[in-house]
Formats: C-alpha cells, sequence, structure tokens
C-alpha cells in the first residue's frame, strides 16, 4: 500500500512539472542537455541545466557585444581622438551594419563553441569535490575557455572605457601629428632650399644686367641735362645711348635664355609647396588617423584602467570557464543516471558490451573498461569457422589424392618409372 502511494505521488510530482516553459527548454537545448530525460527528472536538476544553458547563452550574446566592437574598431573610418568625421561616405556611414553582421556571426560562433565544451564535459567522479584528475582531463577544455574569455572581454574593456581612451587618444594623435609635421616641414625645406639657391642665381644675374643699364641710362640723361659738365648729344651721350640700348638688348636675351628654366623652376618651388601644404593638412592627418586601432586603443586601457581591465578579464573568464568547473562539482542526479542507462541500453541493444576489469600495478589495482562488440565477434566467429571448414576440406581431398596416387602405384608401378 506503501509502495502504491510513493508510485501515485511520484506520478503526481511529475504531473505536476511537465510542461516547463518555453525559455527553459530553449536553454536547456543551450546547455547541450537533453530535453526527454530532464522532462522526466527532478527540478533540481532542470534548474541545473537552465542555468548552465543561461551562462552559455549569454557568454554568446557578450561574444556577439565583443565582436561589433573589434569589427569597428578594427575596419570602421578612423578618426582623431574618437572625434567623427565630417564628411564620411554612404558606405562608411552604414560601416555600422557590416559590423553587427560580423558581430552577430562571431556571437553564434563562441554560442557553439561554449556549447559543445559545455555539453562534452561530463560529471568527473560524480561528487561534489575537483580531484587534480578531474582538472588534467579538462584542461584543453579549459585552455580554449581562456582563449575565448581572452577574445571577449578585450574589446567590452575598450568600449567600457571609450571616452577616456578617446581623450588620451586624441593627445597622442596630436603629438604625432606635429612630428609628421616637423618631418615634412624639414624634408621640404631643403628642396625648396635648393630651387631658391638657382632661382635668385639667375634673378642675380639679371639684376646685374639690369643695374647696369639703369646705370647707363641715368648717365646718359645726366649727359643730355648737362648735370656731368657738359650738354647735348654729343660723342658721350651717344656712346651712354648705345651702351643702354645694349644693355636692354642683353635684358631681352637673357629672359629668352632663362625664361624656360625659371618658369619651370618657380613652377617646381610652387609645387613642392603644395606638396608640402597637402602631406601637413591631408596626408599627415591621415596617418595620425590610423593610429586608432585596437592595439593602440588596448596600450591606451592598460595605461589609464589597468585594474578595471584585470577585473573585467576575470570577470569573463569566469563566466567563460564557470559551467566547466560547475559540471565538475556537480553530483550526479536522476538525469545523470538516466541518460547513463539509456546509453548502455543502446550500447547493448546494438551489440556493444562494456566489461569492467581490475588489474594488479605497481601502485595497486588498476581499473580499466573494455568493450566487446557482438557484430564484430560474429564476423570474426565466421571467418574463422569458414577458414577452418576450407582447412579440413583441404586435408581430405589432399588424403583423398594422396590414397589415389598409392592405389596407382600398386596397380601399375611400371607407369611411374623410368
Amino acid at each position: 500500500m506503501d509502495t502504491n502511494n510513493n508510485i501515485m505521488d511520484t506520478n503526481t510530482y511529475m504531473n505536476e512539472h511537465q510542461n516547463p516553459k518555453w525559455i527553459t527548454r530553449k536553454l536547456w537545448w543551450c546547455a547541450g542537455a537533453d530535453e526527454y530525460f530532464l522532462m522526466k527528472s527532478p527540478k533540481q536538476d532542470r534548474v541545473k541545466y537552465a542555468g548552465i544553458g543561461a551562462i552559455v547563452f549569454f557568454t554568446g550574446f557578450l561574444a556577439a557585444c565583443a565582436g561589433y566592437v573589434a569589427f569597428d574598431t578594427m575596419f570602421a573610418p578612423k578618426t582623431l581622438g574618437g572625434m567623427p568625421n565630417e564628411k564620411l561616405s554612404a558606405f562608411e556611414e552604414n560601416f555600422w551594419i557590416l559590423s553587427l553582421i560580423f558581430g552577430i556571426i562571431w556571437g553564434i560562433l563562441i554560442f557553439n563553441l561554449d556549447r559543445f565544451i559545455v555539453s562534452s564535459t561530463g560529471k568527473g567522479d560524480g561528487t561534489d569535490s575537483i580531484t587534480w584528475k578531474e582538472i588534467i582531463q579538462a584542461i584543453p577544455r579549459i585552455i580554449i575557455a581562456l582563449i575565448l574569455g581572452f577574445s571577449i572581454s578585450k574589446p567590452l574593456e575598450i568600449k567600457m572605457l571609450k571616452s577616456e581612451i578617446d581623450v588620451e587618444l586624441g593627445i597622442k594623435q596630436q603629438e604625432k601629428l606635429r612630428e609628421y609635421d616637423k618631418l615634412t616641414v624639414a624634408k621640404y625645406k631643403e628642396e625648396i632650399a635648393l630651387l631658391d639657391n638657382d632661382i635668385n642665381k639667375i634673378e642675380a644675374d639679371r639684376n646685374i644686367l639690369v643695374d647696369r643699364q639703369k646705370n647707363a641710362e641715368k648717365e646718359y640723361i645726366d649727359q643730355m641735362q648737362g648735370r656731368s659738365g657738359q650738354q647735348g648729344f654729343g660723342p658721350r651721350a651717344k656712346q651712354l645711348l648705345e651702351l643702354s640700348k645694349d644693355s636692354e638688348n642683353k635684358i631681352v636675351e637673357f629672359d629668352k635664355k632663362n625664361a624656360f628654366e625659371l618658369k619651370t623652376l618657380k613652377s617646381n618651388r610652387t609645387k613642392k609647396l603644395q606638396d608640402q601644404d597637402f602631406e601637413r593638412n591631408v596626408t599627415n592627418i591621415e596617418k595620425a588617423k590610423k593610429l586608432d586601432g585596437i592595439l593602440a586603443r588596448l596600450d591606451i586601457s592598460h595605461e589609464i584602467g589597468f585594474w578595471i581591465g584585470i577585473c573585467i578579464t576575470l570577470i569573463l573568464l569566469s563566466i567563460e570557464m564557470g559551467p566547466i568547473f560547475f559540471k565538475m562539482m556537480m553530483t550526479k542526479g536522476p538525469y545523470d543516471y538516466m541518460v547513463e542507462n539509456f546509453n548502455h541500453k543502446i550500447q547493448t541493444e546494438n551489440g556493444v558490451f562494456k566489461e569492467d576489469k581490475l588489474y594488479e600495478g605497481r601502485n595497486g589495482l588498476i581499473h580499466m573498461e573494455t568493450y566487446r562488440y557482438a557484430d564484430a565477434e560474429i564476423a570474426k566467429h565466421q571467418v574463422e569457422d569458414k577458414i577452418k571448414s576450407q582447412i579440413e576440406v583441404n586435408s581430405l581431398a589432399v588424403e583423398k589424392a594422396k590414397d589415389k596416387m598409392l592405389k596407382d602405384i600398386k596397380e601399375n608401378p611400371d607407369k611411374f618409372i623410368g
């Protein structure tokens, strides 16, 4: 009677918890648990796997956020100190859409990795203590979880400290910009100086001719006005006039001879000045903007908020590795025994038998698991029986042939002699 009451109580309990909420089922799926057996399990097992599934889901969600931040930081249009660019193309303005798509893909990838890691992590020895053996067995999964934790935490760290990073980054970019400008001025200063020397040399030679012409013209005027003591157009005045005209002709010839070279030099000088201005106002600014990368932001983040970054990383690492350690600390419950029973049943139905054996070793007894495969053993016996039968047939055939040959020798020995 008591047994029937207990059965009724169990059935009543299962009926009351038969229909979990939709979100609970999805969390079980995130944890890689079997819904069929959890439906037959007590609430304790359901809560455990729903909690693990929630950790896996939100880890994937944080990974998606981190992927969005990382992709946007690496490939989005660069800025000076986080200040937005004045002119952006339609592609640059909508670049966040690509970042969002990449973030979602990255989040799904990390979610599936975490789901695989958690679902493939066993219960260890089934007790709530973690042994060294369990830790050693979980090392590959722990290493993967560490890598994933760092990859998620660093972009989130950059995003959380974005305003402070933008200020420091702007200062460093301006310092670098001034350094680039100094190098640019120094580079073009030497080139412009060489052009100025050539221009000044040509202009100096022309000025000599101009001065000679002016002196001759002035002396001619003085001669004509009598300032030199002699007035009128005499031999001296005629000589000065010819000298003035000759100087004018030399200036014209000089200009014709050097006009192209002088024009080229001045054009080159103007172009150098334009190149210098372009390099300072465009090229150097673009180079300074390229300092706005994920590595530069990480360096600044470590400089201004090292301990904050450590805390964020530790939090993400604990979230990432938590399910692995939780599963090693979980004691076996009805769900685990039902899953093991079902797996053994499937193996047995398919002809796979597990046998536990103990061996005496140097350090005591050693437990080993061996498996027997019924189909393989049947096939093996069939092949062995076939080989055995074939050997018996061959032996019988050889024996019969031997008897026949001996009989022939006895009846007709001359046939086998000479």
